[in-house]
């Protein structure tokens, strides 16, 4: 808020989109921490988007539509919107403003609607400063919670005195719209462990590749194995070079421990063929293809953010 305070500002200068990786501290009750899931201390990745009231449909639209995509990215399916709002008989906890809310409360049902969500409205679920639009999500454990957040908040501009020069010459309020498209990134991170149990898809899994020469001691196996992660590196793949002297299913049964998206073995025919042999994570079969064919593949892969099935 102080932010946009520190100058004035123009009608021509909004929608102003302030965003920010927030450290955020909560003292929760003892009894209700649980993991990364939900912690005292947690990292957010807010934004705070000042707009005029004509912009509101038009910048909530594209929030939500952010929303989706990155679920899309990340194979999430299963979560339902829901619009938060006051308790009209429990007034105490929320800003006292009737005229604010039912203007705040209209707004953000109207655009809703107007956009095509399908959501359910939960009475006394709204933040303090005015309602909002959750995406609720049900963990493989435990109960269901809000994922991302989209809030309307015509309060705190006015509390703080926020102000810009409209059309007409005279200084109007502006609306700002908080978001934060994955919530809290420690609970995001672990719902999705939680959902992929670990197998997370390639263009998001630490290790993309793991790559192992069937013989160790030989110079010129050795030297392929390299090249290849050489080229992989070059190609902005995550890899690693599995070359200590343990025998080959012993590392291969590491490498899926560790659900490695691809563990490439490199034998003798690899060399010669200059082929790379690999298996995917979860799956039975191995397949031979030629190196460059495979680094263009994986590279697809990762541009698309596939999400990899397990068989």
């Amino acid at each position: 808020m102080m932010i946009y305070a520190n100058r004035m500002h123009s009608y021509k200068d909004l929608p102003i989109r302030i965003g920010e990786i927030a450290h955020d501290f909560r003292f929760e009750a003892s009894g209700t921490l649980k993991g990364i899931e939900r912690g005292r201390h947690f990292c957010q990745n807010d934004a705070h988007i000042f707009v005029t009231p004509e912009q509101i449909e038009e910048e909530f639209t594209s929030v939500v539509n952010l929303i989706f995509d990155t679920y899309k990215d990340f194979g999430i399916t299963d979560y339902r919107c829901v619009l938060s709002l006051r308790d009209p008989e429990n007034k105490e906890k929320y800003h006292d403003d009737d005229e604010m809310w039912n203007t705040a409360e209209d707004a953000l049902r109207k655009v809703m609607n107007d956009i095509g969500i399908e959501y359910t409205e939960e009475i006394g679920e709204a933040a303090f400063y005015g309602p909002k639009l959750d995406v609720n999500v049900k963990p493989a454990v435990g109960n269901e919670y809000t994922l991302s957040t989209c809030q309307l908040d015509f309060c705190l501009p006015a509390k703080f005195q926020l102000s810009y020069v409209d059309s007409d010459g005279e200084k109007k309020t502006p609306v700002v719209l908080h978001r934060a498209i994955l919530g809290s990134l420690d609970r995001f991170m672990a719902y999705i462990l939680e959902e992929t149990k670990g197998n997370l898809p390639t263009w998001l899994a630490p290790v993309q590749v793991k790559v192992m020469p069937v013989k160790t001691d030989n110079e010129e196996l050795m030297a392929y194995a390299h090249e290849v992660c050489d080229l992989l590196d070059d190609n902005d793949v995550r890899v690693e070079l599995d070359d200590r002297a343990e025998k080959l299913g012993y590392r291969m049964r590491e490498g899926q421990m560790q659900k490695v998206p691809y563990l490439l073995v490199l034998g003798f025919n690899e060399q010669e063929g200059r082929t790379v042999s690999f298996r995917l994570h979860g799956h039975a079969e191995t397949t031979v293809l030629p190196l460059d064919e495979f680094v263009s593949k994986i590279k697809e892969e990762i541009k698309n953010k596939s999400i990899n099935k397990m068989n």
